[in-house]
């Protein structure tokens, strides 16, 4: 997978939007971030998982998710090395984090 994967398949997801932080492209549902390419110049894309899901990813397929290297990383941001994830597995991922932002999203509304 490529940094251009990525980008399409979180574009693929209902209501996503890319956006930019930091000159970083982001992808955002209901204005909260759920991934990035802020590592994408080391062949890694970021979700924004809850720790338990990282955890969970980490230790299914430590060759391709890891946490990311700060602490944002303890609290869930996940590296995902773009040349060793398969479509489906990226794909899934990228959906737990789009939905992560899509509760809380509607949290804050109700």
């Amino acid at each position: 997978m490529t940094a251009a994967d990525f980008r399409r398949l979180a574009l693929r997801l209902p209501d996503a939007a890319e956006g930019s932080h930091f000159g970083q492209a982001d992808f955002r549902v209901g204005g909260k971030i759920f991934a990035t390419l802020a590592y994408e110049k080391s062949g890694s894309g970021v979700l924004l998982l809850t720790p338990e899901q990282q955890a969970g990813m980490v230790q299914d397929a430590p060759e391709v998710f890891s946490p990311v290297p700060n602490k944002w990383g303890s609290r869930g941001a996940t590296l995902v090395r773009l040349a060793n994830v398969t479509p489906d597995i990226l794909e899934g991922a990228l959906r737990t984090a789009w939905t992560n932002r899509q509760r809380k999203s509607a949290k804050r509304r109700a």
